[in-house]
């Protein structure tokens, strides 16, 4: 019974880590980022840590993986929340989901911070992209739906149209946590729904 349980005990332990190494880089970035912040935040020994990441660079790595996919379930869970034979209101959480609600919000602040160790991480680029594409096709879809039922008038493709939007919220998003005072969360969803109205012809957005 022992032997059985320690797989999921294994599993359970490597998850705490996961979350634990996640809220340091949230409150320290990952410069400087030592086995002591995650030993402290998950409340264990450096020791166990390294026990199950020998490495700092696969916890951090796995930290990115897990947060990717928080933030795509949550997105999705949006969009499907809302009526499906209501486009607008479909499109309009999608929107929603995608904006930081705070300049403190945890989830982008740890994805952004994260993102930056694309440029030198092949593992980290290939999270940061798949994310991007993912995201576009959620969009896609959104958009390919409401012009399917004649709610939305689209003024390019959908897809093209998806990218845009993604990279739009990708960019208010940096500024919104990077403290930028002329461009504070709701004024950001303003801006964003002005252009899903605009391209997509839908006064109700």
């Amino acid at each position: 019974m022992g032997k059985a349980g320690r797989p999921r005990n294994q599993t359970a332990r490597r998850e705490a880590l996961v979350l634990a190494a996640g809220r340091a880089i949230a409150e320290r970035g990952l410069e400087g980022l030592r086995i002591k912040d995650i030993a402290d935040a998950a409340g264990v020994s450096q020791g166990s840590v390294l026990y199950y990441y020998p490495e700092l660079g696969d916890l951090v790595l796995e930290v990115h993986r897990e947060a990717v996919e928080s933030f795509l379930t949550a997105r999705q869970r949006a969009y499907d929340g809302a009526p499906a034979e209501d486009p607008a209101g479909r499109l309009r959480a999608l929107l929603d989901s995608g904006l930081p609600g705070t300049t403190e919000d945890p989830v982008h602040g740890l994805l952004y911070e994260l993102h930056r160790r694309a440029g030198r991480s092949p593992g980290h680029a290939e999270l940061m992209t798949s994310l991007f594409a993912r995201e576009v096709a959620l969009y896609t879809t959104a958009l390919e739906v409401g012009a399917a039922t004649g709610a939305f008038a689209l003024a390019a493709s959908a897809h093209d149209l998806a990218h845009g939007l993604v990279a739009m919220e990708d960019g208010y998003g940096l500024h919104i946590i990077s403290h930028n005072a002329a461009l504070r969360p709701d004024r950001a969803r303003q801006l964003i729904l002005a252009h899903a109205r605009a391209v997509t012809g839908c006064a109700e957005l």
